[in-house]
């Protein structure tokens, strides 16, 4: 494994352009097909000359597209969240799901289902990010009550702790204000509902997330040499931890606003992504946001075509090939290679 590792990471740019090939032609599929197969005529005239009384029309650049690009925006958001937090914490098993986060932005959304249902996007968003936030906080001051501090196990015993009292927290809102059905579909994770307006509400927050988890790669790297490296090179160790878990809070908390809670993406791409990119988070950020668009894409377009008319929530597919990855992931210690 060790070889064929080695021989990735030597053509990695043209891995990359690769899985960039992939999601691309993963995007086309997924917004021509469905419960209506459009034709590939009819496919390209949406796009470049859409035509707003034609239905098929209406079909692709009013639902399917919208989707798609929410898939992409959520998986890049997950896995990016997920490379971030294993970087800071030294957490191999880190992921957004696992550790609570996403529970946390669910548990803001339960709120707001019930005591503000005719609160608007950009509230929603708030909240998830707020949810998140106080999950972070709780998790990182219960996790080092110890004289070890936050250790890799703490850290996930902890977010696993958080996460079943968050969601039982939801499912309780839900029986008492008879949200059942809406805080189904946002534990489950799906994103068939997702507008154009929710998108350019998020894709600001996105973009700039994205932008900054760049910037901010370089010195994620740096901490897996410790702190007395870090400070030796000139930088701040707890001013990038600081920064880099504000960024898990925005893209976690984007995810969870537009599609729910989703586990494992965060744990499965990064892992994935470093036989291309290594650990050389400048290589491996780029590599991650791809491969976390094209999984959850194609989670999504599994989960419409799996039982139609009826959908699968893709959050259900990501976790059948999440589950049997962490317990293999947990019994190798962290370590794929």
């Amino acid at each position: 494994m060790n070889v064929v590792k080695a021989k990735l990471q030597q053509y990695q740019w043209l891995s990359f352009l690769f899985l960039v090939l992939l999601l691309i032609v993963a995007i086309g599929v997924s917004v021509r097909y469905g419960a209506v197969q459009v034709p590939l005529k009819t496919f390209w005239e949406a796009l470049f000359r859409f035509d707003k009384e034609n239905q098929l029309h209406q079909v692709i650049y009013s639902i399917r597209l919208p989707r798609v690009l929410g898939a992409v925006l959520v998986g890049t958001s997950l896995a990016v969240s997920g490379a971030l937090a294993q970087g800071i914490t030294q957490n191999p098993l880190a992921d957004s799901g696992l550790m609570g986060i996403n529970a946390g932005a669910a548990l803001g959304l339960a709120f707001v289902f019930a005591f503000f249902p005719a609160a608007g996007y950009w509230s929603i968003l708030l909240v998830s990010f707020l949810g998140a936030g106080i999950s972070i906080v709780i998790i990182y001051f219960i996790s080092r009550q110890s004289s070890k501090g936050a250790t890799p196990i703490r850290l996930v015993l902890a977010g696993a702790g958080i996460s079943a009292l968050f969601i039982s927290l939801s499912q309780f809102i839900a029986l008492q204000f008879n949200l059942s059905q809406d805080i189904t579909f946002w534990s489950l994770g799906g994103i068939s509902a997702i507008s154009w307006k929710q998108l350019q509400v998020a894709v600001p927050f996105f973009v700039l997330a994205l932008l900054l988890a760049i910037v901010y790669s370089s010195s994620v790297t740096i901490l897996r040499f410790g702190d007395d490296t870090a400070i030796s090179l000139g930088k701040k160790p707890q001013q990038i931890r600081l920064i880099v878990s504000l960024l898990i809070l925005i893209l976690s908390g984007l995810a969870v606003a537009i599609a729910g809670s989703v586990s494992f993406v965060g744990l499965i791409v990064p892992h994935m992504m470093r036989f291309f990119a290594g650990e050389n988070y400048r290589k491996l950020i780029p590599f991650t946001a791809v491969g976390g668009a094209l999984l959850v894409v194609l989670a999504d377009f599994a989960a419409r075509m799996i039982n139609p008319p009826f959908e699968t929530p893709f959050g259900a597919v990501i976790a059948i090939i999440g589950i049997p990855f962490f317990i293999y992931l947990f019994r190798k210690g962290g370590n794929l290679g």
